[in-house]
């Protein structure tokens, strides 16, 4: 079995270009196994998960179970909402009541940036970062370069442009340090309210302007408008105006010089960052995304894995 040099999937910074092509090879074969009759393997009999979710999440809750049910793992899913949290009891407490009962990899999302860190320091048990506030977000931008590199055959040359609320974005951190460790080029594109200041010292271009980006690009990462994590602050004047210089529409994506992939990590804002032709469209890729995304998460799951009990 192959391993990964790192004991936790907390962050895209942490893995090596090594450890991220181990991950897509392993996915490759995995997805084999999701696309035959039978869509189990016993690799992970004898391992108990814990979901630990402390934000909401439908999607990415259900492809790590799902990735995890794949690998015959046993599942706990825990929802902070329901738990003693709401009592005051402590992140460590929880996840140390929940470890007595012999887990072995805790999935965890959380709405603070570096509670996975924190908490990989404090517990024996695997640690997987499901999204730690506005900070990473890893699995998802593994799935995202991993589908690039399934529709364009390589990532490394390739250029792509993420547009839309850099500031509040798990997601866009996390598909920089992915995108730039596999050689692609990357640029983020939006208001100038929702662009973090110094982002241009990761190496990215900064764009305010959406055909100019899109002209630029091969692939184009469309970020939902994260209203929840805005606090009503007013960075930009309306939804409708946002939508009318960010977002992407069938008549500007037929208008370019070229023909590019279009992406989005989900859930989508149907009329406000991309419309419905062009979510439906033959050029977008977002259901591979949601396919791919249970097999990089088998593939980091049964990596990690890979050394329990030994």
């Amino acid at each position: 079995m192959n391993s990964l040099s790192v004991k936790h999937l907390v962050g895209i910074r942490d893995l090596t270009k090594e450890d991220i092509n181990t991950i897509f090879t392993t996915a490759d074969s995995f997805k084999q196994v999701i696309n035959r009759p039978i869509k189990k393997v016993p690799s992970l009999r004898d391992i108990t998960i814990a979901n630990l979710f402390f934000e909401n999440s439908t999607r990415t809750r259900l492809s790590f179970e799902l990735a995890q049910k794949r690998l015959s793992a046993d599942v706990i899913n825990f929802s902070a909402s329901s738990s003693s949290v709401k009592k005051g009891e402590t992140l460590l407490d929880t996840v140390n009541n929940i470890l007595s009962m012999k887990v072995d990899m805790v999935v965890m999302r959380h709405p603070n940036p570096g509670a996975a860190m924190y908490l990989s320091k404090k517990i024996d048990a695997k640690i997987i970062n499901a999204g730690d506030g506005t900070h990473e977000h890893p699995t998802q931008a593994l799935l995202d370069a991993y589908s690039i590199r399934e529709k364009l055959g390589s990532v490394k040359g390739k250029k792509v442009v993420i547009v839309g609320d850099i500031l509040h974005s798990r997601v866009a951190l996390s598909n920089i340090y992915c995108l730039q460790k596999l050689g692609a080029e990357v640029m983020v594109c939006g208001p100038a309210t929702l662009i973090p200041k110094h982002i241009n010292e990761l190496g990215v271009l900064v764009s305010h302007n959406l055909k100019e980006a899109l002209e630029w690009c091969d692939v184009a990462n469309m970020l939902r408008i994260q209203l929840e994590r805005q606090n009503e602050l007013g960075y930009f004047p309306s939804i409708r105006e946002y939508a009318m210089s960010f977002g992407l529409n069938k008549q500007l994506l037929d208008s370019l010089s070229k023909e590019i992939i279009v992406m989005h990590p989900g859930p989508i804002n149907r009329g406000v960052e991309i419309t419905s032709d062009v979510a439906d469209s033959n050029q977008s890729i977002i259901l591979q995304q949601v396919e791919n995304g249970v097999a990089i998460r088998m593939a980091a799951i049964y990596l990690l894995a890979s050394d329990i009990g030994r």
